[in-house]
């Protein structure tokens, strides 16, 4: 059993040194981040060997803060090694982080939709919203000022195209 632990010593071993070798020599930032993951499971390889050869089940929780150092390290790499360009690659300082969310905060309140009907007829009553919210009551509405002002009880409206009347809700 010693000779496959020795062996598997060696093969992690050999694959930690071409991984730091490609760590040095790149050429991209994808080719080094890629290697440093390499590295990262060669160390787990490494202690999950020791944990083996020696019974030890202490070496787990180590094993669990490794594998998640590693990820969150590729994955902050990768965050900057995948930026567009060198500007959005660079951590700001505090005051260009303020100013970004500034300009950025402009720019969305200048092109906010406004979402408030009422805003659009402000200061008109009932029907005048109504009317501007939804054009076939304001037919329904000119219909009734042609015929003598407005009617009590339900609002019936046909709609175009139809040859039918649909009764709308009664308003209180």
């Amino acid at each position: 059993m010693t000779a496959v632990y020795v062996y598997c010593f060696a093969a992690v071993a050999v694959a930690a040194l071409l991984a730091l070798i490609r760590v040095e020599r790149g050429p991209s930032m994808f080719d080094r981040v890629v290697a440093l993951d390499i590295t990262t499971a060669c160390v787990l390889g490494t202690v999950a060997l020791i944990s083996a050869r020696d019974d030890r089940t202490d070496l787990v929780p180590v094993l669990v803060v490794l594998a998640v150092v590693g990820f969150v390290g590729s994955v902050t790499v990768a965050r900057f090694a995948a930026a567009d360009t060198l500007e959005e690659a660079r951590i700001l300082s505090r005051e260009e982080l303020a100013e970004v969310l500034a300009r950025e905060e402009a720019i969305r309140d200048e092109d906010a939709p406004v979402h408030d009907p009422d805003a659009m007829v402000s200061g008109a009553d009932d029907d005048e919203k109504a009317a501007a919210l939804r054009p076939d009551v304001a037919e329904d509405m000119a219909d009734d000022d042609k015929e003598g002002g407005r009617q009590d009880g339900p609002r019936v409206a046909t709609r175009p195209g139809e040859g039918h009347e649909v009764e709308r809700e009664e308003r209180s």
